[in-house]
């Protein structure tokens, strides 16, 4: 059966949010497609992700000693209660991020990265060993597929001027390679000039946001209408602003 993880980051929580309105899109099509018995939502500016503590640096330093520990044995490694929290905070996160077998993440840029929201995500997930098997290194997330949906006020595409200001999709594709992702499953929508419907002076770019809106629809409708990812199983799967 194939699973969805569907994981928005924008501030913005509103309908006028163009990242979450391409979200919703995705996943009401993927849903259309494949039910909703799959689906799972994560909201992190509704419930946002606390930040990385002392107690979760010491527990994964730890780990880390250990060599390549399974998630299902760090409990054995902790030490005090508040790296009990931690870990009560974290392997949840893990466990629903290596079931899926597509994530979609929703990722406005803000001051040309990533929301804090996402990033805070991101550090609390990428706990030593989570991602690569115990007996053979191999990664988990090998054959998960990762969309991930970003709305931006500007634009900063391949040839445009801002180009090199984008540390927002260099940076995301970056880490998800790491992790294991492949590139042939990992894919990026965007749209751009968002922010030409509210700025005055940007409005001669309507036409611009408009059909790069338009695209994306487009894109996001063709991709989840063709995913087919099969529900990962891990061993700890059972535990539990702008307007962009």
């Amino acid at each position: 059966m194939a699973s969805l993880l569907h994981v928005d980051s924008g501030a913005n929580r509103s309908d006028e949010s163009i990242s979450r309105q391409l979200t919703a899109l995705f996943a009401g099509t993927w849903r259309a497609v494949h039910g909703s018995a799959s689906y799972q939502y994560r909201d992190l500016a509704a419930t946002p992700v606390p930040p990385l503590g002392t107690a979760y640096c010491a527990l994964g330093r730890r780990v880390e000693r250990h060599g390549l520990l399974p998630p299902a044995r760090v409990a054995e490694l902790i030490e005090s209660p508040a790296e009990q929290r931690e870990w009560e905070l974290t392997r949840p996160l893990i466990a629903e991020l290596l079931s899926a077998g597509t994530v979609l993440i929703g990722a406005p840029m803000y001051n040309y990265s990533i929301p804090a929201s996402l990033k805070s995500w991101i550090d609390r997930v990428s706990f030593p060993g989570a991602f690569h098997a115990s007996d053979t290194g191999d990664s988990l997330l090998r054959d998960t597929k990762v969309v991930v949906i970003t709305a931006r006020g500007g634009s900063y595409g391949p040839g445009t001027p801002r180009e090199s200001w984008d540390f927002q999709t260099p940076y995301l594709r970056a880490y998800f390679a790491k992790q294991g992702v492949s590139d042939v499953n990992l894919s990026f929508i965007t749209a751009e000039m968002t922010l030409a419907w509210l700025v005055p002076h940007l409005a001669d770019f309507r036409s611009s946001a408009a059909s790069s809106l338009a695209t994306a629809q487009a894109e996001v409708i063709g991709l989840a209408s063709s995913l087919s990812g099969a529900t990962r199983s891990s061993s700890i799967a059972d535990e539990s602003c702008s307007p962009l």
